[in-house]
Parts: C-alpha cells; sequence; structure tokens
C-alpha cells in the first residue's frame, strides 16, 4: 500500500497549501520549537514517521479534516500514533506571537463562528449549530495574521468577545478597525451610525463607511483562507485544544501569502 510522504515534493502542495520550499522552511522551524523531541517523552521510544512526516501528516489532517482513523493508514501509522502525532505538533505549529509593535499598524479584527462538537465551550448559534467564536486580527497592509482570542461560547456577541477572548489586550496600543458589532469598544474604529431621528448622513460620512467597508474585506477574505482548512468546518476534538489548531493554521495562511 503506497503511503503520503513529504519525500515526495507533489503530496505536499495538496495536503497543505505550502509549496516545497515553504513546507521545508516550516520542518526547520518546528525542529528548532523541538519537534525532534521523542515521542511522549518516553526513553528509547521514538517516532515511526520522521518529522517531515510528521508537520505533513497535522497539516494534511487540518485541511482535510479526515478522523483519525482514515488520516492514520494515508500515513502509514496507527490511528493512535496519528492522535499522538497531532497532539504533540499541533502546538509546535503556532503562530508566533508578534514581537514588534508599530503605532501606524492598523489591524482588522473580525469574529468568525466555527462549528465545535464539544459542547462544553460551544453553545447555539446564529448559524444554527453548537460553535464558538474566534476573533482573528490581520494586519491592514500585509494581510498577514497578527493575533488570535481564545475561543468563547458562539452565542455571545462580537463586541463582548473581543474583551473576553483577549484579543483587545493583544492588539492594545494599535488602530483597530471592526464592523458595526463592536460598539461599544472606544478602542475600536467602526463605521458611522445612521441618527437615531431616521435622518440620513452627511456625504462625507458615507464616503469614510464606503472606504471603511473595502478597507474591512480584507479580513473577511483572511477568514475565508483560513477556512479552506476544513476542520474549521467541523470541530470534532476538544475544545480546548481550538486554540492551537486556529493559531497553526494562521501561522500556516501567512506562510502562504509571504511566498
Amino acid at each position: 500500500m503506497q503511503v503520503i510522504s513529504a519525500a515526495r515534493p507533489e503530496w505536499i502542495f495538496p495536503f497543505t497549501g505550502l509549496q516545497p520550499v515553504q513546507f521545508r522552511r516550516l520542518v526547520r522551524l518546528v525542529a528548532e520549537r523541538g519537534g525532534d523531541a521523542i515521542a511522549d517523552g518516553r526513553p528509547g521510544r521514538q517516532w515511526s514517521l520522521d518529522l517531515a512526516d510528521r508537520v505533513l501528516l497535522v497539516a494534511a489532517y487540518w485541511r482535510t479534516n479526515l478522523t483519525m482513523r482514515q488520516i492514520g493508514p494515508l500515513f502509514g501509522v496507527s490511528h493512535s500514533a496519528a492522535h499522538r502525532v497531532i497532539d504533540t505538533l499541533g502546538p509546535l505549529l503556532a503562530l508566533a506571537p508578534v514581537r514588534r509593535r508599530r503605532v501606524d499598524q492598523i489591524t482588522i479584527v473580525d469574529g468568525t463562528l466555527i462549528p465545535t462538537r464539544d459542547h462544553r465551550l460551544a453553545a447555539p448559534s446564529k448559524n444554527y449549530r453548537f460553535s464558538t467564536n474566534v476573533q482573528v486580527a490581520i494586519d491592514a497592509h500585509t494581510r498577514l495574521v497578527v493575533a488570535l482570542g481564545d475561543p468563547q461560547p458562539g452565542n455571545r456577541n462580537d463586541t463582548i468577545v473581543y474583551r473576553t477572548s483577549g484579543i483587545d489586550a493583544k492588539l492594545a496600543g494599535r488602530p483597530v478597525m471592526a464592523d458595526g458589532a463592536y460598539r461599544g469598544n472606544p478602542d475600536v474604529i467602526i463605521p458611522y451610525r445612521k441618527p437615531t431621528d431616521g435622518s440620513e448622513l452627511p456625504d462625507w460620512k458615507k464616503d469614510l463607511n464606503r472606504h471603511h467597508r473595502t478597507v474591512r474585506a480584507q479580513v473577511e477574505h483572511a477568514l475565508a483562507r483560513m477556512k479552506t482548512f476544513k476542520i474549521l468546518r467541523d470541530y470534532r476534538r476538544a475544545a480546548h485544544t481550538l486554540t492551537d489548531t486556529a493559531s497553526g493554521i494562521a501561522h500556516l495562511h501567512n506562510i502562504i501569502l509571504l511566498g
């Protein structure tokens, strides 16, 4: 039986969205973060897959959202071994925190609902499923993801989740743009609202709102690209692992954009 392996470059792009050279850089980064450690930290117990194949397995799992019993045989390992690989390497693929902050860096934030089967965190949401709300912020200039909030129940409004997810602290000191759902957060730039008396907005405010929509659309595009990793369309794992998964997918999204 033929199995998927990073040794064959033709397998890399369909299962990761990365070019082979980008994938090799990612593997080196994971190695620097401790990806070469032995399995489960147990002396003498080695991984049956090399590091590149383990990274490919994690990315393929996120990309396809296959079950463990499906993804394991594709790489020639058991479903329990696939589970250990994903649990161990997933956090090592996470997005690195932004170290340098520019006062002129405009960020755009929006929330997305991720259907989550773990009802300990998920809640019935407007997408008619039990979901979690994940806040994502991108740089308006580069379109790279710069921060994510911790997942929150999907029945909470964006204006509340912006504060409870911790993303407001991560974006402190930066200009932040968002849609009208973030009303009540004084540090967030939102569109002008129509006056309560029903009168029309002046033309200059309409023009600003139009420009605001054009710029803010970039975060919608980023969320759509992240959701090409199908695990974000139906998250079957424990909800506490969603933070690392979303962060890892954001990291892959950034690598793809950087080229």
